[in-house]
């Protein structure tokens, strides 16, 4: 009979998994080459026992550590648990097997304990190139194939021996092996340390000590979770949005439609009558993405750590209550070989329109629309020695407005969680300069008692020629506003050349490949979020401040918030007409 462990030891336990999950991210992210890891921290590390579970996570990108169980039950498919030996150690990408997608790889290596396997330290890292049809990143691809290199559960290290036809492989086979393969070996580096962390754990306090730990910690986390979703009335609960285009058909815009479910302290989130699988790299792994997003959203919105009194760990508990349904051959749900490589727009807005469909019942816990979208490009060329260069960037964008204050502007929202790119690193080491990264300006935020965040707008200009691919979306589809909050704004794309700064076109929201020419400038104009509320009960004191900062101009003050300004000379040249504000107010709620 296993005795329950005390309320002490199961904390210190607990906060010894979670200090081994922050070194094995540190170490991952300290020790990478590219700077979508070391700066971005596009990364994911944790521990896991034999049935997958996750027992903890690092505090990183939400999409990693949601997904490595996924990857450790494709593992499974090709090296089950009887076939693990010390000093082993995997690596695995597979979309169709767990992966997120292609370009995040994992790194696994079992844990035994005299003797005895009792689980795994794993970590997943987004790698800048595995040889794809176009550098960094795919959009319009026909198959999983053109994503590059697919390592299905396969040794880098077997019984502690490296693999070097595995090793060659990969490095003959990426367009910047400087930087994936030092990034290969910090992954190891942070795997290693789990490893000996998690031993040295199950050393000081004993393996059943332990054990007994991590299934308490996670039956307490998944009755947290129960607890919140519990108070949700029962019932079906609907939104609906859409997608731009797949990448190549582009008058064809995609439906995503969410149903969540709630029955008692459980949830599912059915996503049926969503766009069927598209025949570009625009489709999501269902096990590595779709089912991660899920998770996320119930986790932020029921359990945020910043909101919660209690201490929730994050581990396998949170996600138990969680089911996802989403029909074989739709996009959420691709079927084999379609190409899923391109797949965080979709998950973003699956979020995003989650959230929107519990809105009317969880009014303090949900936002106005977000921008919910991703702004990941890919720059690249090939430099005068024939060697190719690579830079990833994640544009930030921004957050509805929220229950009890403004949504955040310029910042990574929903499940991104990756930092923004130092431009000093840029320069040092990139053809590229930046001409331009400010908040952006041409569109006043969704307007609300608390508006939402204004976007970002970010130019980036060659000196070489190059390349580039982008996956983003929302050119179409505005951010809503709740409860009489006002919409935002969608993003937007231009491009232009710097000897021609007047000759702008146009570009989508996504495209691959793309010839780019010395001097060309390409503008990113993130959308911004809706707001909450009635815009005229927002404090007249924020609406002349937001003026002030250069958000909103006088008359979107007047138009949209009934906020009447006179110009004063007081340095700063406006000041409220509190008067004219009251009288106006009052007619337009008339």
């Amino acid at each position: 009979m296993t005795t329950e462990l005390d309320p002490i030891t199961l904390q210190v336990v607990g906060g010894a998994l979670h200090s081994i999950a922050e070194q094995m991210g540190n170490v991952l992210y300290r020790m990478s080459y590219s700077s979508i890891i070391r700066e971005s921290q596009d990364l994911g590390a944790g521990l896991f026992d034999t049935e997958y579970n996750t027992l903890c996570e690092s505090d990183s990108t939400p999409m990693h550590i949601g997904s490595l169980p996924g990857y450790l039950r494709g593992i499974e498919q090709t090296v089950p648990l009887d076939a693990w030996k010390p000093g082993d150690c995997v690596i695995h990408n597979h979309p169709y097997k767990g992966a997120s997608h292609s370009p995040d790889i994992a790194i696994v290596m079992p844990v035994f304990f005299e003797g005895e396997l009792v689980g795994f330290s794993a970590n997943t890292a987004h790698h800048v190139d595995i040889g794809a049809a176009t550098p960094g990143l795919i959009i319009d691809v026909p198959d999983v194939w053109a994503e590059g290199m697919l390592l299905d559960g396969v040794k880098l290290y077997e019984e502690g021996k490296r693999n070097e036809h595995l090793w060659k492989y990969i490095r003959d086979n990426t367009r910047v092996p400087g930087l994936v393969m030092g990034d290969l070996e910090a992954q190891i580096a942070s795997a290693e340390l789990g490893v000996r962390r998690f031993e040295e754990l199950l050393k000081t306090y004993g393996k059943d000590t332990v054990l007994q730990a991590t299934r308490q910690l996670m039956d307490y986390t998944e009755r947290m979770m129960r607890r919140e979703i519990a108070k949700i009335p029962d019932g079906e609960y609907f939104a609906e949005g859409f997608l731009d285009d797949d990448g190549r058909n582009r008058d064809k815009t995609l439906p995503i439609k969410v149903c969540v479910r709630v029955t008692g302290d459980s949830v599912e989130i059915d996503l049926t009558g969503s766009s069927p699988q598209v025949p570009t790299a625009f489709n999501v792994p269902f096990d590595g993405s779709t089912m991660v997003a899920a998770f996320f959203v119930f986790r932020a919105m029921l359990l945020d750590t910043y909101t919660t009194t209690e201490y929730v760990p994050q581990n396998e508990g949170s996600f138990r209550p969680i089911k996802v349904t989403a029909p074989k051959g739709c996009i959420f749900n691709p079927i084999m070989p379609a190409a899923a490589e391109a797949r965080f727009c979709q998950i973003q807005r699956m979020s995003d329109l989650v959230i929107k469909a519990l809105s009317p019942v969880l009014p303090d816990k949900c936002t106005a629309g977000n921008a919910a979208t991703l702004s990941f490009a890919a720059y690249s060329g090939v430099r005068p020695n024939g060697e190719y260069w690579v830079f990833l960037e994640v544009n930030e964008a921004a957050m509805g407005g929220r229950p009890a204050s403004d949504g955040p502007d310029t910042v990574e929202e929903l499940m991104r969680n990756t930092r923004n790119n130092p431009l000093e690193d840029l320069g040092m080491h990139l053809p590229l300069i930046c001409d331009r990264y400010e908040v952006r300006d041409d569109v006043p935020p969704g307007a609300g008692k608390f508006r939402g965040g204004s976007g970002v707008v970010k130019s980036q200009r060659y000196l070489t020629p190059g390349y580039m691919t982008h996956e983003s979306d929302r050119h179409l589809d505005v951010p809503w506003g709740v409860f009489g909050g006002k919409e935002g704004a969608v993003g937007k794309m231009e491009i232009y050349n710097a000897e021609r700064p007047d000759d702008i076109r146009q570009e989508y929201s996504k495209f691959s490949g793309l010839r780019t020419e010395a001097g060309d400038v390409v503008s990113y104009f993130s959308p911004s979020g809706g707001g909450y509320g009635n815009p005229l009960e927002r404090d007249p004191h924020k609406v002349l401040d937001d003026v002030l900062d250069g958000f909103i101009g006088v008359d979107h003050a007047r138009e949209a918030y009934g906020v009447v300004l006179k110009e004063v000379d007081n340095g700063y040249g406006w000041d409220l007409d509190l008067a004219a504000t009251e009288a106006l107010r009052a007619q337009a709620a008339a």
